[in-house]
């Protein structure tokens, strides 16, 4: 499709050293909706920031909201520290406390030695899948956070309707977990950005692909409501590299989220919950630090920022239009239809698809 940036291995942030994804999708039953019975349209995604052995290591991180109806947990300490440890988490809105709770739970009995006299804060993001899923059951349970979390891997991750994607909609079509990357040259070295989203905003006539306003020409297929929907959208994207940058930094890198999401059509409008975390794997030294040491951390200078400020942009737009290319179409709750964008269109305009 012709994107711009050159891509890792695996075009995933699972390209960045380390960084692991693993889901839990809970689909179950059809027909009208009967609340703590479904049906069930949902999941939760963990990305592992680190290695397992290291994951009580903190990441040099920046957070950035560009419309604040949402939630993601540990917001504040990041703000205040410029780090997080313990892994990431994305469900629905109604089970960000469970899958926040249940990391805490996993850690203890993953490195309980990490929590033997330390308070933790994990961060956990949401987004809405009520259109779909009877999200008032709260069918997702600690052990679905377990699972996630333990299924967590390197490599080629799957997107689309898996995990905390498995009920979103995204300009009027199936969306979800999507995921991109990019390689940066830095003089003698070479870094990666990659980007994950749980992509679940847009109104269908902004759509827009590669610079092409494509909502227009694409009025069919319809979503088709058993029960009214109401505009609940919102986008989580976090952001991880292995380039060595300072938490102002990574707030920095964190601001440019919106660029990308602007680019396929994504406006910020006011029931969206638009928020972004970014991160860095370098420097784990600095960030465990002792007391009664002076602290050294190695960074690159803001004024060679730029090229990564295109790499974030470039992945977050691919990875949004991946989790819109990779999904099938999806009925729910009453009936409830979302289709998937369409792909023989996708063909007739692009050629390809995002990946390909």
């Amino acid at each position: 499709m012709g994107f711009d940036g050159t891509p890792g291995r695996f075009n995933a942030i699972t390209d960045v050293p380390g960084v692991a994804v693993g889901y839990t999708t809970v689909i179950m039953g059809d027909g009208p909706l009967v609340v703590g019975k479904g049906p069930v349209r949902t999941g939760v995604t963990a990305i592992l920031p680190r290695p397992r052995a290291d994951l009580a290591a903190p990441v040099f991180a920046g957070m950035f909201s560009q419309n604040g109806n949402g939630e993601l947990t540990g917001s504040h300490i990041i703000e205040e520290t410029g780090a997080f440890n313990f892994p990431v988490t994305i469900t629905n809105t109604h089970s960000c406390g469970v899958s926040r709770d249940a990391t805490l739970r996993w850690m203890q009995k993953t490195l309980p030695q990490s929590l033997e006299s330390a308070w933790a804060l994990p961060v956990a993001g949401e987004t809405y899948d009520g259109f779909l899923n009877d999200i008032n059951g709260h069918h997702l349970g600690v052990e679905h956070v377990f699972c996630a979390l333990d299924a967590a891997a390197s490599g080629a991750i799957e997107e689309g309707s898996v995990g905390g994607g498995t009920g979103m909609i995204s300009f009027g079509f199936k969306a979800g977990s999507g995921s991109a990357s990019r390689i940066v040259n830095w003089r003698e070295s070479s870094y990666t950005v990659g980007v994950f989203v749980q992509a679940n905003f847009g109104r269908r006539h902004n759509l827009a692909i590669r610079g092409v306003r494509a909502g227009p020409d694409l009025k069919q297929p319809a979503i088709r409501e058993g029960t009214p929907r109401a505009e609940k959208g919102s986008i989580i994207a976090i952001v991880a590299t292995d380039a060595p940058f300072l938490p102002h930094q990574m707030k920095r890198l964190a601001r440019r989220v919106p660029l990308g999401v602007a680019m396929t059509g994504g406006f910020g409008y006011h029931s969206s919950g638009d928020i972004f975390l970014a991160f860095s794997t370098a420097n784990p030294e600095a960030a465990l630090a002792p007391s009664g040491r002076i602290a050294k951390a190695d960074f690159i200078p803001d004024i060679d920022i730029d090229p990564f400020f295109d790499a974030v942009i470039q992945g977050v737009e691919e990875a949004i239009l991946n989790a819109l290319i990779a999904n099938d179409d999806m009925t729910g709750r009453d009936g409830n239809f979302v289709p998937a964008l369409p792909k023989a269109w996708l063909m007739n305009r692009f050629g390809a698809g995002p990946k390909e």
